[in-house]
């Protein structure tokens, strides 16, 4: 049996637990399945699984082999699929890490079109304001926002979107609008608690800058909370524009203090590292930016 071959059956008797569980997920015999281990532990002079009567329990040379036999099934399956892209659509499946808000606003609605180019490829999205280990959760992209704090990641910046104070005009007409950032201490503030948010807000105008700190009896984990609370009036907010594109166009939510300027946010394509770039992670975010840059309401100027 091929080097490749006996990769897979390790790597499925890992996962599954048993070799009889690995020989069904196989269509094989449990007794090749035994066999290959066998050959795989006399060839690498290593034991890789111990045996008892509890199950098998890899052993540090088996979980090295794993982790590694692991990346060159992934491996030999990208340059298949880039041999498959070159003479035809994508196929398989594509796991996609994104903010919830962000993909239900601005990606998601547009999906269709990405998926009946491919009519062969799925797509997994995991929605999750917080960012997750790639290689651990098995992602080929993450859509990301903020600025990124591990620079050992692959990733390429896709676009920028300018922030706003934000509010509904129900909640001005009752609260008041604020003409100074120093006003906004007077107000009831939506505060987000992920990266990029917080209770210190910093403006800048004609090369002055300002910083204020807010307050306010909400404070959410999420940006589709955000959204609802500020929907509701409970307070204004500091948010991307993409955040409250539909509301801003129709007027349901107003921006307050344009002439002051609040750090802009960047939009980033991140990819699992140590790993080659998958083509299905390549034209998905070539789809993202095509969405983008054809949206008005997200304004995302390439940068």
């Amino acid at each position: 049996m091929d080097r490749l071959a006996a990769m897979e059956i390790f790597v499925s008797v890992v996962e599954t637990g048993t070799f009889s569980a690995a020989a069904k997920r196989m269509g094989l015999g449990q007794p090749a399945i035994s066999r290959s281990i066998a050959q795989l532990e006399e060839r690498l002079s290593a034991r890789l699984l111990l045996r008892s009567t509890r199950g098998l329990t890899m052993t540090d040379a088996g979980q090295r082999y794993y982790e590694h036999a692991m990346l060159a099934i992934k491996e030999t399956e990208e340059a298949e699929q880039a041999v498959r892209q070159a003479v035809g659509s994508l196929s398989g499946k594509l796991r996609v890490s994104a903010a919830v808000t962000f993909a239900c606003l601005h990606v998601l609605p547009s999906l269709d079109s990405f998926l009946s180019s491919h009519p062969q490829l799925g797509v997994d999205f995991v929605l999750d304001d917080r960012n997750i280990d790639l290689l651990e959760e098995g992602m080929d992209v993450a859509l990301r926002m903020g600025t990124l704090t591990d620079s050992a990641m692959t990733a390429r910046r896709i676009g920028r979107c300018p922030r706003y104070v934000v509010g509904t005009p129900e909640y001005f007409s009752r609260a008041g609008v604020p003409m100074t950032p120093a006003d906004l201490s007077q107000h009831q503030a939506i505060v987000y608690l992920q990266r990029g948010g917080g209770e210190a807000w910093s403006f800048s105008r004609d090369g002055a800058e300002t910083a204020v700190s807010v307050a306010g009896r909400v404070r959410v984990s999420a940006a589709e909370g955000m959204r609802t609370a500020v929907l509701s009036g409970m307070g204004l907010a500091v948010a991307s524009r993409w955040m409250f594109s539909p509301e801003l166009a129709s007027g349901t939510v107003v921006a307050v203090l344009t002439e002051w300027t609040l750090p802009s946010i960047d939009l980033w394509a991140v990819f699992p590292s140590g790993r080659m770039v998958t083509a299905k992670a390549r034209a998905f975010v070539a789809f993202v930016e095509e969405t983008l840059a054809k949206s008005d309401s997200v304004a995302l100027p390439r940068s």
